[in-house]
C-alpha cells in the first residue's frame, strides 16, 4: 500500500508540474497575443493578420504597376533626345568671334540630328544632317560635326 501511495503522489506531483508548465505557456501566449493586437480595438488577431496580408497584396500589385511604368518610361526615353552637345567655332579667317556652331541632338541609341550654322560676312547658312548610331546617314560629317556627335554619344 505504501508503494501505491508513493506512486500516486509521484503521479500527482508530475501532473502538477505539467499543469504549471502548461499554465506558464498559456500566460505567455496570451501576453504575446495581447501585444500583437495592442492598439486594435474590437478586432481579433485573425482580422489583424488578414488586413496585413491584404495590404501586402496591394503593395505587391502597386510594385508591379510601378515596374511596368518604369519600363515604359525607359523605353520612351530611348527614343527622345536625351544627349546633346554644342561646339562654337570660327570657320573663316575674315570674321571675328566664334559665331558659327554645331549642335548635336541624340536619343538613347545615338540616333538623331546634327545642326550646323556657318556664319560669314555675307550671311549665315544652316545645315542639318541625320545621325544613326553616332554615324552620318547620307552626308559625311565635317571635323566639328564629328567631334560634337562623339561628345554627345559619350553621355550616359
Amino acid at each position: 500500500m505504501w508503494q501505491q501511495v508513493g506512486a500516486t503522489e509521484y503521479l500527482i506531483a508530475g501532473l502538477a508540474i505539467w499543469l504549471a508548465i502548461l499554465s506558464i505557456f498559456l500566460f505567455k501566449t496570451i501576453s504575446h497575443y495581447r501585444k500583437l493586437t495592442k492598439g486594435v480595438k474590437g478586432q481579433t488577431l485573425d482580422k489583424v493578420l488578414e488586413e496585413i496580408i491584404d495590404k501586402l497584396n496591394l503593395h505587391d500589385q502597386q510594385k508591379q504597376q510601378l515596374i511596368k511604368h518604369i519600363q515604359k518610361l525607359e523605353d520612351w526615353q530611348k527614343i527622345c533626345f536625351s544627349k546633346h552637345a554644342l561646339i562654337r567655332f570660327n570657320p573663316f579667317e575674315d570674321t571675328g568671334g566664334d559665331q558659327s556652331f554645331v549642335l548635336s541632338l541624340l536619343d538613347g541609341t545615338n540616333n538623331g540630328v546634327v545642326i550646323s550654322s556657318l556664319h560669314s560676312r555675307g550671311g549665315t547658312r544652316v545645315y542639318a544632317k541625320g545621325v544613326f548610331g553616332a554615324k552620318p546617314t547620307t552626308h559625311p560629317f565635317s571635323k566639328e560635326e564629328k567631334e560634337v556627335v562623339e561628345k554627345a554619344a559619350r553621355q550616359v
